[in-house]
């Protein structure tokens, strides 16, 4: 016995998929750079109380990284784009349960299929829509810098 693959639920899987791994990802990369810059301006201090050999060239290093690490949060919007594309993810998951309990809006329509295809490509659609607003806006700060 053959299974037919049902598209719309192959899109609204493959989507839920591919937010909670970029949402991963993000936050794995925020939180990792952000405890090396922790660690980094940790250091400064005791670098002075200790004063080893080169002592000024390690804390200007130090102060270095801290700001590439800075710039790179900045530039890749690790943080926000984590808490977005964890939002996304639950509201597709959302979408999922309550189209598969058959609970409102579903409940009661002539194609339940076809709304859940048209909800899950308009919250993909928004998350895109704010995703290219944010690049525009990242365009425009560092042209007027």
């Amino acid at each position: 016995m053959t299974m037919e693959t049902d598209p719309v639920m192959d899109r609204l899987e493959d989507q839920i998929s591919w937010y909670d791994r970029k949402s991963a990802s993000n936050q794995r990369a925020y939180k990792l750079i952000k405890v090396t810059e922790i660690v980094a301006a940790a250091v400064i201090p005791l670098l002075g109380a200790l004063n080893p050999p080169h002592v000024g060239w390690w804390t200007s290093a130090l102060g270095v990284l801290i700001t590439v690490l800075e710039g790179l949060l900045h530039l890749n919007q690790y943080q926000q784009n984590w808490i977005a594309y964890r939002s996304t993810c639950e509201s597709l998951k959302h979408e999922k349960y309550v189209y598969i309990a058959k609970a409102s809006p579903y409940a009661g329509i002539a194609d339940p299929r076809a709304l859940l295809a048209e909800r899950v490509e308009s919250l993909v659609s928004q998350e895109h829509a704010k995703w290219a607003s944010s690049q525009q806006e990242n365009t425009k700060a560092k042209a007027a810098a």
